[in-house]
């Protein structure tokens, strides 16, 4: 590999690497909830889109990486699954106003 490319490989401890991904979660979530407030197209559409968006984006980080699956420590498909999930709750709990 040329000295210029940069090397995805780290080495990181189960706990580390969970601790990780518990940060970057915590974080992209604050970061859709500010623009989801700061959106014109009303908060719960604004962020039901945005965690829909965050579940692809992890699933594709995930399969680009080639992550497992069921690993023990916590990686993008758990932030995905995680991601997909409170976009089921946002669906379930979004006003019914655009049904009629």
């Amino acid at each position: 590999m040329p000295p210029f490319v940069a090397s995805r490989v780290r080495k990181l401890a189960l706990t580390s690497k969970s601790a990780e991904v518990i940060a970057r979660f915590g974080l992209r979530l604050a970061a859709m909830v500010a623009f989801a407030v700061l959106g014109g197209i009303g908060f719960e559409r604004g962020l039901t889109v945005m965690l829909w968006m965050s579940a692809i984006l992890s699933t594709v980080i995930a399969m680009y990486d080639r992550e497992e699956l069921l690993d023990s420590a916590l990686n993008h498909w758990d932030e995905a699954g995680a991601f997909t999930a409170l976009c089921c709750l946002a669906c379930i709990f979004e006003p019914t106003s655009r049904f009629g």
